[in-house]
């Protein structure tokens, strides 16, 4: 991983774009496909690969962490890094948690195929910080994308 990967929370994997304040997805296969569509819009993927990849992970099991949060993650060839955007939706959706809780919050992480140990870091990293006790609730009250961005390199504290 490169050393703005390295950073505190998980904002060194976003995408320059990769923070959507509100996504306007309404099911789970709604909101993967609209994260493909906008993972491999900045990557210079073909769509259909990455939303392929999602839903083939999303068939093994849930990628719902907890808390109201999913973090759909699928590996794919001809990626040199591992990269991260998250979304809000407007409304929480049944993503068969076992928690029982429904998401409002999904990080999408993309890794590159292969043997390496990247992936798994990476979802560390994202599991880590939204731990924290402040992250969701500051990802949830944040204004914008800079915000969301901010809660989650920790430079930033929104207050519910």
């Amino acid at each position: 991983m490169t050393s703005l990967a390295q950073s505190a929370g998980f904002a060194g994997l976003l995408l320059p774009n990769g923070v959507i304040p509100l996504l306007a997805a309404f099911s789970r296969d709604a909101v993967l496909m609209a994260l493909a569509r906008h993972a491999a819009t900045e990557l210079g993927l073909p769509d259909m690969l990455v939303k392929e990849a999602l839903r083939t992970r999303e068939a093994l099991g849930s990628t719902s962490f907890g808390a109201g949060v999913a973090i759909p993650h699928a590996r794919l060839a001809g990626l040199d890094r591992c990269h991260a955007v998250i979304a809000r939706l407007p409304q929480p959706i049944d993503w068969q948690s076992s928690d029982g809780q429904p998401v409002d919050v999904a990080v999408l992480l993309l890794s590159p195929d292969g043997p390496g140990t990247d992936h798994l870091k990476a979802l560390a990293r994202i599991s880590r910080c939204l731990r924290d006790p402040a992250t969701l609730p500051g990802i949830r009250a944040a204004a914008d994308a800079a915000a969301i961005r901010g809660v989650i390199s920790g430079d930033v504290r929104v207050t519910a």
